[in-house]
């Protein structure tokens, strides 16, 4: 079983920047689909952003389209959420994942095996 242990998340004003980080443990990372959720308090986990394992496809939710960045470096077995012009609404616990099945290309959170433990994420206004 893989881990994921994500990291970067923090209090930052509106209009601000973070960056996540999620360090996997396993080489086989590079052939799976990896994503991007989030849960605000009170509220079901939501999809954020999904990469494939090459890395050359990519999706968002209409939500963080425009400010967020989902990137991979396979070969530091890594995959990042650049997040800018944050909103209140962001603030949520961020979680990495990682799908089940191999070179498939999916953003359904059912699909998604393997969940790192989540960072904090706090957005003020």
């Amino acid at each position: 079983q893989v881990q994921l242990v994500e990291s970067g998340g923090g209090l930052v004003q509106a209009g601000g920047s973070l960056r996540l980080s999620c360090a996997a443990s396993r080489r086989t990372f590079s052939t799976y689909t990896m994503g991007w959720f989030r849960q605000a308090p009170g509220k079901e986990r939501e999809f954020v952003a999904a990469i494939s394992w090459s890395g050359g496809r990519t999706y968002y939710a209409d939500s963080v389209k425009g400010r967020f960045t989902i990137s991979r470096d396979n070969a530091k077995n890594a995959v990042y959420l650049q997040m800018n012009r944050l909103k209140p609404e962001d603030t949520a616990v961020y979680y990495c994942a990682k799908h089940s099945a191999p070179r498939y290309w999916s953003f359904e959170g059912s699909g998604f095996g393997s969940w790192g433990q989540g960072t904090q994420v706090t957005v003020s206004s």
